[in-house]
């Protein structure tokens, strides 16, 4: 089973891969001072929809980091008709090795929503973002946190997870400022913001496996997405947060 196949089916209803909705999502994009012509690079930028947002509605011009090729075929194919060919700048590469090109500071605005572990956790994600965002510009970062402390059963039914892989939210804010950000606004997702996108992630690959029962993974995936619904009911709902934190260089 191709994991990155599952999320795209799993996805596939999805605006966004992440529980924050829009009107908190469109709420701190309000708060980004961006004009016409300014530079936004996202890492771990999937399926680019807040990319091509930003560049239909703030003229913007993007750059996109994604390691999987599916999610830039699928990017284009959205952006087209929407916005101008040259206004996003497409990065089929890993993370780690796609920021090593951008480590002067030029972009108003570094996004990673849901991907700081394509740079090795949200510190090293932080230091990259800073040293290609541009002194006032801007640090848009969505990131998990613990609830509460989570349980050793949680951690072995997240595949071998570590306690020390996520922080507290009021860690999260903290470890920024540390570093020498500036705190602009926070939002999370509340336990209904959590229920519909969870919902929709399993009903997605429940439907599809039920219209597409030739495809020799559905097995697996149903497999897959069943155990996950029952470890987000069971610990999941309690103990893990998600949250949007803007900062400013």
């Amino acid at each position: 089973m191709d994991r990155n196949q599952f999320s795209a089916i799993a996805h596939r209803n999805h605006n966004f891969y992440h529980p924050i909705p829009e009107t908190k999502l469109n709420q701190v994009l309000g708060h980004i001072p961006l004009q016409p012509d300014d530079t936004v690079i996202d890492i771990g930028a999937g399926t680019c929809e807040l990319l091509i947002r930003l560049a239909e509605s703030r003229g913007i011009r993007g750059t996109a980091i994604e390691s999987y090729e599916g999610a830039i075929e699928t990017a284009k194919r959205k952006a087209r008709g929407r916005i101008p060919e040259d206004q996003l700048e497409w990065s089929l590469a890993d993370a780690k090795v796609a920021m090593e090109a951008y480590e002067q500071p030029g972009f108003s605005l570094g996004i990673c929503i849901g991907s700081t572990h394509a740079l090795g956790g949200l510190v090293p994600t932080l230091k990259a973002l800073q040293k290609c965002v541009k002194q006032d510009g801007y640090i848009l970062i969505g990131e998990g946190y613990w609830k509460q402390r989570p349980s050793r059963e949680y951690l072995e039914a997240l595949g071998g997870a570590e306690e020390s892989e996520l922080k507290s939210h009021d860690e999260n804010v903290r470890t920024a400022e540390e570093l020498g950000l500036i705190t602009m606004w926070s939002s999370v997702a509340s336990e209904d913001d959590w229920d519909q996108y969870e919902w929709l992630y399993s009903m997605s690959v429940e439907t599809y496996c039920h219209e597409n029962p030739q495809d020799p993974d559905c097995g697996a995936y149903l497999q897959k997405i069943r155990a996950w619904r029952q470890t987000y009911l069971r610990w999941g709902r309690d103990t893990l947060g998600f949250g949007l934190y803007l900062f400013r260089r």
